[in-house]
């Protein structure tokens, strides 16, 4: 049985909840940095997770991204993702697959990646060829949580082995639900299903199970869950909006589906300029709002706001622009 009675949530308290990471840059450091990944920061774009930090901590460097707290998997959907590396059981056993020939084809190739490698960390192409199998396979591998990666953006990943995690996949599975729910929440089980490339019936499994925890919320975009933990939160969000926030493309702020689109880019066309059936720009946030896209050509930041910018609008784009960093961040 669920906690609480229905919640009826505004679209400014939906935004605000999901934006409070946003609103203010948490100082530098490890705590910081755990916080910022706590649902994962895709990179399957060279350099994105380190725009997703800047965006939420001070004083991000080039070198970031490969901080000693975080590490890189392969993780929900077999995406590039950067997270804390007390983490790694999370977003790795979280996404095993249950039972049947998907879990034990990801068992197979971890323990045949596993004996080829001895220890050694090799590019993925390599190890590819010495097992006689496409490196893509070694995604699958990545959900028992026994495979770490190394991607620069440049060169093929560098793949190697580490111990299992000493958690079941079970626990890990809930946690990652937990993750989801307070980073992209309100949500349900279908929308966690699609970013965990889980199935539905696993999906609804991790609701059903974890329903204690959960308030029933109202929201523009229909029925949907909340964490109890969450719920001051979401009823009283605290803090103003940034001025201007340059959101990568596959941001977790960004990283939506279906409704949940058309819910925070009302526009249609709009809509279709962030989200390209192709290569995604980024998103500019302006003032707590999607307004407009943006994208990099080597050190030249190009803005394409959807609205008129007041001068002192077009300056604080610009000075983000500036705190960037562009030509150091993707010389590293």
């Amino acid at each position: 049985m669920a906690i609480g009675a229905r919640l009826d949530l505004t679209r400014a308290q939906i935004l605000a909840f999901r934006r409070r990471e946003l609103d203010q840059r948490r100082p530098n450091g490890p705590d910081s940095l755990r916080l910022a990944a706590w649902a994962g920061l895709q990179d399957s774009m060279p350099r994105a997770a380190l725009l997703s930090i800047h965006a939420r901590m001070e004083g991000t460097e080039p070198s970031t991204w490969d901080d000693p707290s975080l590490m890189q998997v392969w993780g929900p959907r077999f995406h590039v993702f950067v997270v804390s590396a007390r983490d790694r059981a999370v977003f790795t056993l979280g996404t095993l697959p249950d039972e049947g020939p998907a879990r034990q084809r990801a068992a197979t190739v971890a323990e045949a990646l596993h004996a080829y490698l001895d220890g050694r960390r090799l590019p993925v192409g390599e190890a590819g060829r010495g097992l006689g199998m496409h490196p893509y396979y070694f995604r699958y591998a990545a959900a028992t949580g026994t495979v770490a990666i190394r991607w620069d953006g440049a060169r093929q990943p560098v793949v190697w082995t580490v111990p299992a995690p000493d958690v079941s996949p079970e626990a890990a599975r809930e946690e990652l639900w937990a993750r989801y729910l307070h980073i992209y929440g309100p949500t349900g089980p279908e929308a966690f299903s699609a970013w965990a490339g889980i199935g539905r019936r696993a999906s609804a499994a991790a609701f059903a199970a974890g329903m204690s925890r959960l308030i029933p919320v109202g929201t523009p975009f229909g029925d949907a869950w909340i964490l109890a933990e969450d719920e001051e939160s979401v009823r009283h969000p605290a803090g103003e909006a940034a001025p201007v926030r340059l959101l990568p493309s596959g941001d977790p702020y960004l990283l939506l589906q279906g409704a949940a689109r058309e819910f925070m880019v009302p526009d249609a066309r709009q809509r279709h300029a962030l989200w390209t059936p192709r290569v995604w720009p980024g998103g500019l946030l302006l003032e707590g709002e999607v307004a407009g896209t943006w994208r990099r050509a080597g050190p030249t930041v190009v803005a394409s706001p959807w609205r008129r910018l007041g001068s002192w609008q077009r300056d604080a784009v610009a000075a983000e622009v500036a705190r960037c960093r562009w030509t150091d961040w993707w010389a590293a």
